[in-house]
């Protein structure tokens, strides 16, 4: 299994048992879907937080990779430059 797969499954255990505990908790019946949704949006909240703080992290990784890799290929043409110079004097 995957973490992802782990991380959804315990997310998704919470939210049954946090709806199930309301469900079967003494409050009328509005107060009772009323908690319910609350539970929901907190978790959806919860889940769209971490989500965002996932995108950024990979789009700042993302930034680094493409930064990195202009770098090298800035240097390996600076190289290829040299050695066309020095290939050039030779002859």
């Amino acid at each position: 299994m995957t973490k992802g797969k782990v991380f959804l499954g315990i997310l998704a255990s919470v939210a049954a048992g946090a709806a199930l505990g309301v469900l079967f908790a003494p409050d009328k019946g509005a107060a009772s879907r009323k908690k319910i949704v609350q539970k929901k949006d907190d978790f959806v909240d919860g889940v769209e937080d971490k989500f965002n703080r996932f995108v950024d992290n990979v789009t700042g990784k993302f930034d680094v990779f493409k930064r990195e890799t202009s770098r090298l290929a800035e240097r390996s043409n600076i190289s290829e430059e040299g050695q066309a110079s020095l290939n050039a004097t030779k002859n």
